[in-house]
């Protein structure tokens, strides 16, 4: 299968390549989320971003109009990279996005592995644009979600119809590892326990 807007088939996400997004994982917007979900999301997130921050993986975090809805939620924000680039934001794709663009621009970066919530609104435009712009996208299936399980589904359904590569986080950090000789091999898998 190719991805919308290359030519090539889908590949692997690959470290020297990738960004991850983190998409709106916010205190209160958490609140709505049933207690479960929203473990599981905030322990897949902090595994991408603490492997980030060792691979040297850019990553661009959004928050949803913070006033309303709250600063990122600290389980997730204690772990982000001090690189990390921070934008609010009002639309639902963050690629309407005040600055958004050029944060992706300055990457250099072509995959973007996204992560947040929620899964059928901001992560689905957010995912559906960077697709027709021509990026490799990879939502991780584990790490979004939403208030209701059926817009979770459709969200998962409309993405896989869409060409978009719907992940694990366990599988991104190790295709972002390749081996397990990688020199981070030991400090990543012990994020797994």
């Amino acid at each position: 299968m190719a991805n919308p807007g290359t030519n090539g088939p889908i590949t692997k996400c690959n470290a020297s390549d990738s960004l991850l997004l983190v998409i709106d994982i916010q205190q209160r917007l958490g609140d709505a989320m049933p207690g479960k979900v929203l473990n599981r999301v905030l322990q897949n997130s902090k595994l991408l971003c603490s492997a980030s921050d060792l691979l040297g993986i850019p990553v661009v975090k959004t928050e949803q109009y913070p006033a309303g809805l709250g600063p990122t939620h600290a389980v997730v924000a204690d772990v982000l990279p001090a690189a990390t680039v921070s934008l609010e934001k009002v639309c639902f794709s963050c690629c309407d996005g005040d600055g958004f663009a050029a944060a992706l621009a300055a990457s250099g970066r072509r995959q973007v592995v996204l992560v947040g919530m929620e899964a059928h609104v901001c992560v689905l435009q957010t995912a559906l644009d960077l697709a027709a712009a021509g990026h490799e996208v990879f939502v991780v299936e584990d790490a979004i979600c939403s208030r209701r399980l059926e817009n979770y589904q459709n969200a998962l359904d409309r993405l896989r119809q869409c060409g978009v590569v719907v992940v694990t986080a366990e599988s991104v950090v190790f295709e972002w590892m390749g081996t397990a000789g990688h020199e981070h091999f030991k400090a990543i898998h012990a994020l797994l326990r």
